[in-house]
């Protein structure tokens, strides 16, 4: 009786090893993911300017507020649903769906450093953008950085007068990114994709004002201790050494 034939080694058709993809990637100058824009499939052109404060990065990350009890991601939709309902002072849409409102995380981040800035408020209108920024500039001036431009979106907020005379008062140049093109001011977006993760969605919370409080907590853990790749695997602040309240 002849043996069981023996498994074919050979691969399905039209599979091929991992190394041999690779191989036909580079012959025909294909980029790897990592090195393409998410939104536009565009390599990425990586810049960083060289010393802390030549250019300051602005922006703001919408987020839906916490209901008392607790939002969804964590207790559930049913649940997320009659705590939305209970929360006090909750106002109605015309379907009488109860309306939470919104926070809105302003956030300024260093282009050399990593280093940011954050405060969150109930707008993001062009009196609350300038006083965010004076702010950041008066706490990086702590830490001995001088900013000299800073580069935002759009945005109605940093189009109008205020945020042009804001930057005119702290001797700042204003820039601003070509429409449609966010990915410009991609070391912030990350940043608040890095926000959202970490802090915004991280745990449960037990209502909005909690999560709020966590935010001064996790920034200076973001800004102290937790390593960047994309510096050397060392913590944003490391890019400040011997500037004075590094450590406060």
């Amino acid at each position: 009786m002849a043996p069981p034939a023996r498994p074919s080694r050979d691969r399905p058709h039209g599979r091929h090893r991992p190394s041999t993809a690779h191989q036909i990637l580079r012959r025909c100058r294909i980029n790897r993911l990592s090195t393409l824009d998410r939104r536009t499939g565009e390599p990425i052109r990586r810049y960083e300017h060289p010393a802390p404060g030549d250019l300051l990065h602005a922006d703001v990350k919408k987020l839906g507020n916490i209901p008392d009890g607790g939002g969804w991601r964590f207790v559930g939709r049913v649940q997320g649903k009659h705590n939305r309902s209970a929360t006090p002072g909750t106002a109605r849409n015309a379907h009488y769906n109860p309306k939470l409102g919104h926070g809105f995380v302003h956030v300024v981040l260093d282009d050399h450093s990593r280093v940011a800035y954050a405060e969150i408020h109930n707008d993001e209108t062009a009196a609350t953008a300038a006083a965010v920024l004076r702010r950041a500039v008066a706490w990086f001036a702590a830490r001995g950085v001088r900013p000299v431009r800073v580069l935002t979106d759009n945005g109605s907020c940093y189009r109008g007068k205020l945020w042009r005379e804001a930057c005119a008062e702290l001797g700042i140049r204003p820039k601003h990114t070509r429409p449609y093109r966010p990915q410009t001011n991609g070391k912030v977006e990350r940043f608040n994709r890095t926000l959202a993760q970490e802090w915004a969605f991280a745990r449960h919370y037990p209502g909005e004002q909690a999560r709020r409080k966590a935010l001064p907590a996790w920034l200076h853990q973001y800004n102290h201790h937790r390593i960047h790749t994309a510096i050397g695997g060392h913590p944003p602040i490391s890019r400040l050494t011997n500037l004075s309240g590094q450590y406060i």
